[in-house]
């Protein structure tokens, strides 16, 4: 059996899938209200993002009964993604606090290392670094970032859907480039490729000007679903890890530089904002659109290439990641990344 067949029905069953979901939010008034906090200026509906958890997570057995895919990273996969989501879509529908939100997106994360085998050896400058406890212990914050950053990042039309289809084609391409080199290669794009199609699926109805949000259940179950699948690359290859970082790069400079301005500014973190740098941009532009075309650009142009020569061990990972970043540190300074946000009288102002 082979990914392909797939691929088209995924893709199906997610644009299906969002297309009734933004019936059901409809009808029970699921909206997302613009306030001061937000980038959009018409109520939407929001939580389309189940759609991909559906789609990928009930293909996932069929891949793995195939062949196409391990036992343990489906398990993984599943058990961390269903958790997320089903932590998001409960917020989505009231409010779960944030420190169970915390417990359970660290439960999600310690499933999924469990049946990973935690994080594996890294190679830096040429050494290979075996971290032991504190490795496996710095891989579920670095995995529980992951699942909350993108959820900070899904603030405008379609951004969090076009990353992640950008980062999933990039690491299916150097799979399928590399898979001469390793047999487990060979067959690993088919996750990434699978969790790309549910995202298109859906980026259907989010593309600017959204006619549906993604909610929480989406944008976490995409961000562990990442952070698992890099931490499963290092497995096969430890410098892969370091091009998964790399595809990533533009949520994670973006996100990590806006928390730590706000932090030392002594800001509340934990309360809603609008002051990461794509924000700022999607105001200054007065839409959405070119910002999530830039992401679209700066991962295609910039970041894949990158990500490519480490994978196949032309420059050293961690080199790479400090080359691939500068840039974009340098427009999240430009955009004022972190900057006290200014007063807004009306929602309106916030225009796609």
């Amino acid at each position: 059996m082979s990914i392909w067949w797939f691929l088209p029905a995924v893709a199906g069953m997610a644009c299906v899938l969002t297309g009734a979901l933004r019936q059901y939010a409809l009808s029970r008034r699921l909206m997302d209200i613009p306030n001061a906090r937000s980038s959009h200026s018409v109520p939407t509906p929001r939580g389309g993002g189940v759609a991909i958890v559906l789609s990928f997570l009930s293909a996932l057995p069929l891949l793995a009964n195939a062949g196409l895919i391990s036992w343990p990273l489906t398990w993984a996969l599943l058990g961390a993604g269903s958790g997320v989501a089903m932590l998001g879509f409960l917020d989505d529908h009231g409010h779960i606090a944030a420190r169970w939100r915390l417990l359970g997106h660290f439960a999600a994360a310690i499933w999924a290392l469990y049946w990973l085998g935690g994080l594996s050896p890294l190679t830096a400058f040429g050494f290979a670094l075996d971290l032991g406890w504190v490795g496996h212990a710095l891989a579920a914050v670095y995995l529980v970032w992951l699942l909350n950053l993108y959820n900070f990042m899904d603030g405008i039309d379609g951004i969090a859907s076009v990353e992640t289809l950008c980062v999933c084609a990039g690491g299916a391409f150097i799979y399928a480039l590399l898979g001469g080199v390793s047999v487990s290669l060979a067959s690993d794009y088919a996750v990434p490729l699978l969790l790309a199609a549910a995202t298109l699926g859906f980026l259907f109805w989010n593309f600017p000007l959204a006619r549906i949000f993604m909610g929480d259940a989406g944008s976490g179950f995409l961000g562990i679903t990442l952070g698992v699948l890099s931490l499963q690359a290092a497995w096969v290859a430890p410098h892969l890890f370091w091009s998964w970082l790399i595809l990533l790069g533009v949520f994670i400079v973006d996100a990590t530089f806006t928390l730590l301005r706000r932090l030392l500014r002594g800001d509340k973190v934990y309360e809603a904002h609008r002051s990461h740098a794509y924000q700022y941009a999607s105001r200054q532009f007065g839409r959405h659109l070119p910002v999530t075309l830039a992401v679209l650009v700066i991962n295609v142009c910039w970041l894949l290439p990158l990500a490519l020569v480490v994978a196949l061990g032309w420059v050293d990972g961690l080199v790479a990641l400090l080359v691939a970043y500068a840039p974009l540190l340098w427009l999240a300074v430009r955009f004022r990344a972190g900057e006290r946000e200014p007063l807004v009288t009306s929602p309106l102002e916030n225009c796609k």
